[in-house]
C-alpha cells in the first residue's frame, strides 16, 4: 500500500531470515478482508492519536525501509499516511528484530502527512532516526539493538568528514552522522543544500552547481582534493554515490532537474574519470528526470542503476563497464543489497487502501536473475 512518501532508494544490509521472520503482518489479496474493511482499520491507524505498532504495520503493508545494526539486528520502518490529500493524519512505527528474528522492541506514534517520513541508517551499535518536521525543524536519536534511546548532539557548526561517519540525509540539508561520539552535522565546505556521498576514507563528493559546467568536487578535512567539470556536451551533474573504491554521479541534459543521459564514473579517488552512456542501459530510451533516478555504489564497488518504482541495471563487476538489467517478479519501489545479495521492495505506486498483487520483500543471490519472496504481503 502506498503510503504518499518519497519511495528511497537505500544500500543497506539485511539478512534473509530474519526479514522473514519479521515481516509478521502478513495479508494476501484473497484473504477474505475485503476493501472496505481495509480503508476503515486504515482511517482508525491514522486517526488514533495512540496508535499501537501492531496496527500500523498492518495498515502500512510493505515496510518503508530496513537498516541494520552491527550485530545483524535491523530495523523495518513503516508509515501510513491520509490518501487524498497532502494535508491531513498519519501514522508510522519501526520494528526491531534480533538476528535471531525476535521482535526486541517497537514503537508507533501519530504523525501528519505535512512532515517528511523519518530516515533510518544502521551503525555499529544500533540506528540512527532523523526527523525533520513541516516547519523544518530537525532531530535525530540513536536506538540501541535493544531499543533504548540515546541522545543524539546536533553541531552547530559543520565539521570536517572522518572515514567512519555516514550520511545521514542527502539534499536540503545535508547531513551526516559520526558513530564515535554521536553527533550530527552538516559536511565542512559543501554547501547546506547539496546531495552528496561519503567514501571510505571520509571524502565528501558533491557536485557544484554554483558554475556552469557544473564541477563533480571531492573533499576531505575541509580542503578541496579534485574538481572536474561535467564532459561535454553535458553542463548539469545529478546524484552522486561513492562506496567500494568507485565513485559515480548523474549526467544531465537540460538543466538541474532535466534528464539523465549516462553516468560519470572513478575508481581511481578522481584522477581519472569516464562517461558511462552505453554499457547495457538504454539511456535514450528511458527518459529519465533526475528526480526519478536511483544510483548507488554498492559494497563491492559495482553500480546500481534504475527508475523509481521501474527498471533497475547492475553492473556485472566493479569495473562497471557492462550492466544487466535485473529481472524482477513485480516492480520494486525500493531496494536495499548485502554483498552480492539484492533485496527489494514492493510497493504500491499510487494511492490506495488495498495491498498490492505481489506487496512485500524480494531476495536475490545471483545479481537479480532469480528472486525468492520473504514473506506474503499481498
Amino acid at each position: 500500500m502506498v503510503r504518499l512518501r518519497r519511495h528511497v532508494f537505500t544500500v543497506a544490509t539485511a539478512v534473509v531470515s530474519v526479514l522473514s521472520l519479521a515481516l509478521t503482518a502478513c495479508a494476501q489479496s484473497d484473504s477474505g478482508v475485503g476493501s472496505g474493511d481495509r480503508e476503515a482499520a486504515y482511517k482508525r491507524v491514522i486517526k488514533d492519536p495512540h496508535p499501537s505498532p501492531d496496527a500500523v504495520i498492518e495498515a502500512a503493508g510493505a515496510p518503508a525501509g530496513v537498516a541494520r545494526a552491527g550485530d545483524g539486528s535491523l530495523l523495518l520502518s513503516y508509515n501510513a499516511r491520509y490518501i487524498g490529500d497532502d494535508e491531513g493524519p498519519a501514522a508510522a512505527a519501526w520494528r526491531i528484530v534480533s538476528p535471531a528474528g525476535r521482535t526486541v522492541a517497537q514503537q508507533a506514534w501519530h504523525a501528519n502527512v505535512e512532515d517528511q517520513p523519518d530516515q533510518y541508517i544502521g551503525v555499529r551499535d544500533g540506528f540512527v532516526r532523523w526527523h525533520r518536521s513541516s516547519r523544518g525543524a530537525e532531530s535525530a536519536y540513536a536506538l540501541d539493538v535493544r531499543g533504548k534511546r540515546h541522545k543524539v548532539t546536533a553541531s552547530d557548526r559543520a565539521l570536517s568528514t572522518h572515514p567512519d561517519d555516514i550520511v545521514l540525509h542527502e539534499g536540503m540539508p545535508a547531513r551526516f552522522y559520526r558513530p564515535a561520539n554521536r553527533t550530527m552535522a552538516a559536511p565542512a565546505g559543501a554547501p547546506e543544500y547539496v546531495d552528496f556521498a561519503l567514501d571510505e576514507r571520509g571524502s565528501v563528493w558533491f557536485v557544484d552547481r554554483s558554475r556552469m559546467p557544473n564541477r563533480v568536487v571531492q573533499q576531505r578535512d575541509g580542503r578541496t582534493l579534485t574538481s572536474m567539470p561535467m564532459p561535454k556536451p553535458y553542463t548539469n551533474g545529478g546524484a552522486v554515490t561513492a562506496a567500494g573504491g568507485t565513485t559515480a554521479l548523474a549526467l544531465l541534459l537540460g538543466g538541474p532537474n532535466g534528464t539523465v543521459r549516462g553516468l560519470m564514473v572513478t575508481a581511481d579517488d578522481g584522477a581519472h574519470w569516464r562517461s558511462l552512456t552505453g554499457n547495457g542501459i538504454p539511456w535514450q530510451d528511458l527518459k529519465l528526470e533526475s528526480v526519478s533516478l536511483v544510483l548507488r555504489a554498492l559494497p563491492d564497488g559495482r553500480l546500481l542503476v534504475g527508475e523509481k518504482g521501474g527498471r533497475c541495471w547492475l553492473a556485472d563487476d566493479r569495473s562497471n563497464r557492462a550492466f544487466h538489467q535485473l529481472k524482477t517478479p513485480v516492480p520494486f519501489t525500493s531496494f536495499t543489497a548485502q554483498g552480492k545479495t539484492l533485496y527489494g521492495i514492493a510497493d504500491a505506486t499510487k494511492p490506495t487502501y488495498d495491498l498490492v498483487k505481489g506487496e512485500g520483500l524480494y531476495a536475490s543471490d545471483d545479481g537479480g536473475r532469480t528472486w525468492r519472496r520473504q514473506g506474503k504481503r499481498g
